[in-house]
């Protein structure tokens, strides 16, 4: 059986941990948080520590903590020669202190609190040092997800940006388009189903193909009255951005 410690127990580690657990050939040895945290009620057997003193013994070592603590964490680990991995997926493995092997268990999801997520379709990213860890890491991968991918930090690193776009940006155009509605005295609810229907298009397009919009059409008529809507807003600038850079990637001008 393999024995994990959890470093970090924010929203990455809670629900990595909920995941592991569930699984029979792995055993959670251990939660460590630098702040007490609530432990959720089935999570409660796995003994809780805040000391880096009282860290246990185990065959790997799991960091979910935030991308600018990963350097100085790894260095003040109390021990030698032990497997740890940081989660994150703008973080090179190379940074992690050398007085331990080094690896990487990059989970390709965005995760918020309170909210369930299906493990066996979330992509694992693994990287590590030498062929045994990566073995290891392989195979914890595979017993909490159906998609483990070997990567190396360059790859990962580009990855990442890719998800940033294709998450957090498109959430971020979310929040524009329930301020403009909200604006207008109209309901956020009203655009679900069109977000739902653009998400599932790209299940059997490309990204390219699935392409619509004044933008691609090279409706000008239809933009310039957009922007003369916009033209008050904050997001003017926004919208003139996105449309050139659609209307460029069709070989059109507006």
């Amino acid at each position: 059986m393999t024995s994990i410690v959890i470093l970090g127990f924010g929203n990455v580690g809670q629900h990595l941990c909920k995941a592991l657990c569930k699984c029979n050939d792995i055993s959670i040895k251990q939660l460590f948080n630098r702040n007490q945290v609530n432990i959720p009620s089935e999570l409660k057997h796995i003994p809780f520590t805040s000391q880096l003193s009282e860290i246990q013994e185990a065959d790997i070592y799991i960091m979910a903590i935030p991308d600018d603590a990963i350097v100085s964490f790894s260095e003040k680990l109390p021990f030698k020669g032990k497997l740890v991995v940081h989660t994150s997926g703008a973080v090179a493995m190379q940074v992690l202190s050398e007085a331990n092997r080094k690896g990487v268990f990059y989970l390709l999801q965005s995760f918020s609190k309170n909210r369930e997520l299906d493990f066996r379709n979330i992509p694992i990213c693994i990287e590590a040092e030498n062929k045994s860890d990566l073995k290891l890491l392989k195979k914890i991968g595979k017993s909490i997800s159906k998609k483990v991918v070997e990567i190396n930090s360059e790859e990962r690193a580009n990855l990442h940006v890719a998800a940033v776009f294709v998450n957090n940006f498109v959430n971020y155009m979310y929040g524009v388009s329930s301020d403009l509605l909200a604006n207008n005295k109209l309901p956020f609810e009203l655009l679900k189903p069109l977000i739902a229907e653009t998400a599932s298009k790209i299940e059997t397009l490309s990204p390219k193909d699935a392409q619509t919009g004044p933008a691609k059409r090279n409706d000008k008529k239809t933009i310039e009255k957009h922007l003369h809507l916009l033209k008050d807003s904050p997001y003017k600038e926004i919208y003139q951005q996105l449309t050139d850079a659609i209307l460029t990637s069709y070989g059109k001008k507006l």
